[in-house]
């Protein structure tokens, strides 16, 4: 007679043989990880999930997960999401989601506020630095075990670009799919038009160089609806949208591939600055033209609050007080001690 763990296991494999004679459909498990600007991501999160409730500030790393069956009587796909919060002071957990584990079916979504243009470039930059930065690591060492799938990886993410494209020698492809969302667009395009422009053109070139897709949104149903679209196939593989806009007057949409750098033009400045700008690379001449328009804050003003106990958003007046409360009693015992020290320095 067989025992209950043989009869188990002839179960499963019986099931596996089924499965694999039938449609070949299997359980699709997929990482989206979104970082970005302090406000707007999590909206986006929950209306891919359609989830009709407000949204809550979100504290230091957060995580949810969402199911979705590809057709009648299938296996429901699995997209875990993963949201960073606190702008870019939080940047230590950047390699909480991404491991050898989940790079393989692992994307990127970097949400930017369009109304605050001064920060735009000084958020973006550090957050994609320190995430490549990371997954570069991981790279390396999923290479040591397993070359096949780095290698499986680099190329799924050519192939969103033509084999015949003018700029695939020139482009430097991020290590993982990612996208790129301009977020209250509605605040955006009350802007003077030179300063779209600019912005426009300067994220165009930062997505095209990085393989990414680019696109805008804002409260507007039909914008929510596109980039559900997007976020909808990073995580559970559904048909791309196929819809294209490069018009600076109108909410940018772009997908991975479509852009191209004759498109986009020359950095929005006169042609006797350009080489007044001392820049060492074409996403550093980007930079200076970008920033010589949106000057980033002060050193200070950028950085953002690294403990979350003292971020405003997070206040709690009867816990702040506790907290106040309990520093000064932290500073006299430090005063107290070093007091001590030196009284025992003196007597000795």
């Amino acid at each position: 007679s067989e025992t209950l763990w043989e009869i188990a296991k002839a179960e499963v494999e019986k099931r596996g043989i089924n499965g694999n004679e039938g449609d070949g459909v299997e359980i699709g498990e997929k990482s989206v990880f979104f970082i970005g600007s302090k406000n707007g991501k999590t909206s986006i999160i929950l209306r891919c999930l359609d989830r009709d409730e407000p949204p809550k500030p979100t504290l230091a790393l957060e995580y949810t997960y969402g199911r979705r069956a590809k057709g009648h009587n299938t296996p429901k796909d699995i997209a875990h999401f993963w949201e960073l919060g606190g702008g870019t002071s939080l940047l230590d957990l950047i390699s909480i989601p991404i491991t050898s584990d989940t790079l393989r079916m692992f994307s990127l979504v970097l949400v930017l506020d369009l109304s605050k243009p001064n920060d735009l470039w000084p958020t973006m930059e550090n957050l994609l630095q320190a995430t490549k930065s990371h997954v570069d690591k991981v790279i390396m060492k999923l290479g040591k075990t397993n070359s096949e799938a780095v290698s499986e990886m680099r190329q799924k993410i050519w192939n969103n670009m033509q084999k015949d494209h003018p700029d695939r020698e020139i482009i430097d492809p991020f290590p993982v799919p990612l996208v790129i969302i301009g977020s209250k667009y509605d605040i955006f395009q009350d802007f003077e038009s030179e300063k779209r422009k600019v912005i426009c053109k300067t994220l165009r070139f930062v997505a095209h160089y990085y393989g990414a897709s680019l696109m805008f949104t804002s409260k507007s149903e039909a914008l929510l609806l596109k980039i559900r679209g997007v976020i909808n196939q990073l995580a559970f593989g559904i048909d791309k949208s196929k819809s294209i806009c490069m018009d600076q007057n109108k909410p940018l949409f772009i997908t991975a591939g479509l852009d191209s750098f004759s498109q986009i033009g020359s950095p929005p400045v006169p042609e006797n600055d350009i080489g007044k700008l001392d820049a060492h690379s074409p996403m550093e001449l980007w930079k200076k033209v970008y920033e010589k328009l949106f000057p980033p804050k002060s050193i200070n003003m950028l950085k953002d609050i690294k403990d979350p106990a003292r971020d405003p958003q997070y206040a709690e007046s009867e816990v702040d007080e506790m907290r106040i409360q309990k520093d000064q009693e932290l500073e006299q015992y430090k005063r107290n001690s070093s007091k001590s020290w030196k009284q025992i320095e003196l007597d000795s």
